[in-house]
Protein backbone atom coordinates (compact mmCIF):
# COMPACT_ATOMS: atom_id res chain seq x y z
CA UNK A 1 0.00 0.00 0.00
CA UNK A 2 2.72 2.47 0.94
CA UNK A 3 4.69 1.70 -2.24
CA UNK A 4 1.57 2.40 -4.31
CA UNK A 5 1.08 5.74 -2.50
CA UNK A 6 4.74 6.53 -3.14
CA UNK A 7 4.35 5.73 -6.84
CA UNK A 8 1.19 7.86 -7.21
CA UNK A 9 2.70 10.79 -5.27
CA UNK A 10 5.86 10.93 -7.36
CA UNK A 11 3.92 10.34 -10.57
CA UNK A 12 1.87 13.47 -9.72
CA UNK A 13 5.07 15.36 -8.94
CA UNK A 14 6.53 14.26 -12.26
CA UNK A 15 3.43 15.30 -14.22
CA UNK A 16 2.90 18.67 -12.59
CA UNK A 17 6.46 19.70 -11.74
CA UNK A 18 6.76 22.31 -14.47
CA UNK A 19 10.00 24.24 -14.32
CA UNK A 20 12.14 21.42 -12.97
CA UNK A 21 14.10 21.23 -9.72
CA UNK A 22 13.29 24.15 -7.48
CA UNK A 23 9.81 24.62 -8.89
CA UNK A 24 9.05 21.00 -7.91
CA UNK A 25 10.05 21.51 -4.27
CA UNK A 26 6.68 22.90 -3.23
CA UNK A 27 4.94 19.92 -4.85
CA UNK A 28 7.32 17.45 -3.21
CA UNK A 29 6.96 19.15 0.17
CA UNK A 30 3.17 19.10 -0.12
CA UNK A 31 3.08 15.36 -0.92
CA UNK A 32 5.78 14.22 1.50
CA UNK A 33 5.24 16.51 4.52
CA UNK A 34 1.66 17.80 4.31
CA UNK A 35 -0.43 15.11 2.56
CA UNK A 36 1.19 11.86 3.71
CA UNK A 37 3.24 13.08 6.72
CA UNK A 38 6.06 10.71 5.81
CA UNK A 39 8.53 13.18 7.33
CA UNK A 40 8.75 16.54 9.07
CA UNK A 41 9.57 19.88 7.49
CA UNK A 42 13.01 19.78 9.12
CA UNK A 43 13.70 16.33 7.66
CA UNK A 44 12.51 17.59 4.28
CA UNK A 45 14.95 20.50 4.52
CA UNK A 46 17.75 17.99 5.12
CA UNK A 47 16.67 16.04 2.03
CA UNK A 48 16.77 19.21 -0.05
CA UNK A 49 20.30 19.94 1.20
CA UNK A 50 21.46 16.38 0.45
CA UNK A 51 19.74 16.45 -2.97
CA UNK A 52 21.53 19.69 -3.80
CA UNK A 53 24.89 18.40 -2.67
CA UNK A 54 24.73 15.13 -4.62
CA UNK A 55 25.05 15.08 -8.42
CA UNK A 56 21.87 14.97 -10.47
CA UNK A 57 18.49 16.69 -10.60
CA UNK A 58 16.93 17.58 -7.26
CA UNK A 59 13.61 15.85 -8.03
CA UNK A 60 15.28 12.53 -8.83
CA UNK A 61 17.66 12.73 -5.87
CA UNK A 62 14.86 13.56 -3.47
CA UNK A 63 12.64 10.82 -4.93
CA UNK A 64 15.37 8.26 -4.34
CA UNK A 65 15.97 9.47 -0.77
CA UNK A 66 12.29 9.79 0.17
CA UNK A 67 11.46 6.44 -1.44
CA UNK A 68 14.19 4.73 0.54
CA UNK A 69 13.20 6.41 3.81
CA UNK A 70 9.50 5.64 3.40
CA UNK A 71 10.24 2.07 2.32
CA UNK A 72 12.48 1.42 5.34
CA UNK A 73 9.77 2.78 7.64
CA UNK A 74 7.27 0.48 5.95
CA UNK A 75 9.24 -2.76 6.09
CA UNK A 76 13.01 -2.67 6.29
CA UNK A 77 16.07 -2.42 4.07
CA UNK A 78 14.73 -4.23 0.98
CA UNK A 79 11.50 -2.21 1.11
CA UNK A 80 13.68 0.90 1.23
CA UNK A 81 15.54 -0.10 -1.92
CA UNK A 82 12.27 -0.97 -3.67
CA UNK A 83 10.74 2.33 -2.49
CA UNK A 84 13.66 4.32 -3.89
CA UNK A 85 13.42 2.55 -7.25
CA UNK A 86 9.64 3.05 -7.44
CA UNK A 87 9.74 6.76 -6.48
CA UNK A 88 12.62 7.48 -8.88
CA UNK A 89 10.90 5.63 -11.75
CA UNK A 90 7.59 7.39 -11.04
CA UNK A 91 9.08 10.89 -11.06
CA UNK A 92 10.97 10.18 -14.34
CA UNK A 93 8.13 8.45 -16.19
CA UNK A 94 6.04 11.54 -17.09
CA UNK A 95 9.07 13.50 -18.33
CA UNK A 96 10.32 10.62 -20.43
CA UNK A 97 6.89 10.01 -21.95
CA UNK A 98 6.12 13.69 -22.59
CA UNK A 99 9.58 14.44 -24.03
CA UNK A 100 9.25 11.60 -26.53
CA UNK A 101 5.84 12.95 -27.60
CA UNK A 102 6.81 16.64 -27.52
CA UNK A 103 10.08 16.14 -29.38
CA UNK A 104 8.15 14.85 -32.37
CA UNK A 105 5.88 17.87 -32.58
CA UNK A 106 7.75 20.78 -30.99
CA UNK A 107 9.95 21.56 -33.99
CA UNK A 108 6.85 21.74 -36.18
CA UNK A 109 4.99 23.94 -33.66
CA UNK A 110 7.92 26.09 -32.54
CA UNK A 111 6.68 29.23 -34.31
CA UNK A 112 3.02 28.64 -33.46
CA UNK A 113 1.56 31.61 -31.58
CA UNK A 114 -0.55 29.33 -29.33
CA UNK A 115 2.49 27.34 -28.23
CA UNK A 116 4.56 30.49 -27.68
CA UNK A 117 1.70 32.06 -25.70
CA UNK A 118 1.47 28.98 -23.50
CA UNK A 119 5.24 29.02 -22.87
CA UNK A 120 5.18 32.73 -21.96
CA UNK A 121 2.25 32.11 -19.61
CA UNK A 122 4.10 29.31 -17.82
CA UNK A 123 7.25 31.35 -17.05
CA UNK A 124 5.71 33.40 -14.20
CA UNK A 125 4.20 30.22 -12.75
CA UNK A 126 7.64 28.62 -12.58
CA UNK A 127 9.07 31.69 -10.82
CA UNK A 128 6.15 31.64 -8.36
CA UNK A 129 6.69 27.95 -7.61
CA UNK A 130 10.40 28.52 -6.98
CA UNK A 131 9.55 31.39 -4.61
CA UNK A 132 6.96 29.19 -2.84
CA UNK A 133 9.57 26.45 -2.40
CA UNK A 134 12.00 28.95 -0.89
CA UNK A 135 9.37 30.22 1.54
CA UNK A 136 8.40 26.68 2.56
CA UNK A 137 12.01 25.92 3.40
CA UNK A 138 12.82 29.10 5.33
CA UNK A 139 9.52 29.63 7.15
CA UNK A 140 9.90 28.01 10.57
CA UNK A 141 7.37 25.39 11.56
CA UNK A 142 5.69 26.53 14.74
CA UNK A 143 3.06 25.32 17.10
CA UNK A 144 2.78 23.59 20.43
CA UNK A 145 2.49 20.12 18.88
CA UNK A 146 5.77 20.38 16.93
CA UNK A 147 8.75 19.25 19.04
CA UNK A 148 11.77 21.57 19.05
CA UNK A 149 14.00 19.10 17.17
CA UNK A 150 11.44 18.78 14.35
CA UNK A 151 11.09 22.49 13.67
CA UNK A 152 12.73 23.97 10.64
CA UNK A 153 16.45 24.69 10.54
CA UNK A 154 16.22 28.48 10.37
CA UNK A 155 18.13 30.34 13.06
CA UNK A 156 20.37 33.44 13.19
CA UNK A 157 23.37 31.58 11.75
CA UNK A 158 21.28 30.21 8.90
CA UNK A 159 20.48 33.80 7.90
CA UNK A 160 24.16 34.75 8.13
CA UNK A 161 25.13 31.83 5.87
CA UNK A 162 22.25 32.65 3.51
CA UNK A 163 23.39 36.27 3.27
CA UNK A 164 27.00 35.27 2.67
CA UNK A 165 26.07 32.85 -0.11
CA UNK A 166 23.67 35.38 -1.66
CA UNK A 167 26.41 38.03 -1.77
CA UNK A 168 28.85 35.44 -3.11
CA UNK A 169 26.39 34.53 -5.86
CA UNK A 170 25.98 38.17 -6.87
CA UNK A 171 29.76 38.49 -7.01
CA UNK A 172 29.81 35.44 -9.30
CA UNK A 173 31.82 33.20 -6.97
CA UNK A 174 31.89 29.61 -8.20
CA UNK A 175 28.84 27.74 -6.74
CA UNK A 176 31.03 24.77 -5.78
CA UNK A 177 33.18 27.08 -3.66
CA UNK A 178 30.05 28.55 -2.05
CA UNK A 179 28.68 25.09 -1.19
CA UNK A 180 31.98 23.90 0.25
CA UNK A 181 32.45 27.18 2.14
CA UNK A 182 28.93 27.01 3.61
CA UNK A 183 29.52 23.39 4.65
CA UNK A 184 32.80 24.31 6.36
CA UNK A 185 31.15 27.31 8.05
CA UNK A 186 28.32 25.06 9.27
CA UNK A 187 30.80 22.61 10.80
CA UNK A 188 32.65 25.48 12.48
CA UNK A 189 29.54 27.26 13.77
CA UNK A 190 27.41 24.31 14.89
CA UNK A 191 29.89 21.64 15.90
CA UNK A 192 33.28 23.16 16.67
CA UNK A 193 32.02 26.33 18.39
CA UNK A 194 28.69 24.76 19.44
CA UNK A 195 26.58 27.83 18.68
Amino acid sequence: MILWQLFISYLKIGFFGFGGGYAMLSLIQNEVVVQHEWMTNAQFSDIVAISQFTPGPIAINSATYVGYTVGVQGGGEWMGILGSVIATFAVCLPSLTLMILVARFFLKLKGNRWVEGMMKGMRPVVIGMIAAAALLLIWPQTGGEVPEEERNFVDMWSWVLFGGVLVGSWRKINPIHLILGAGAAGILIYYVLGW
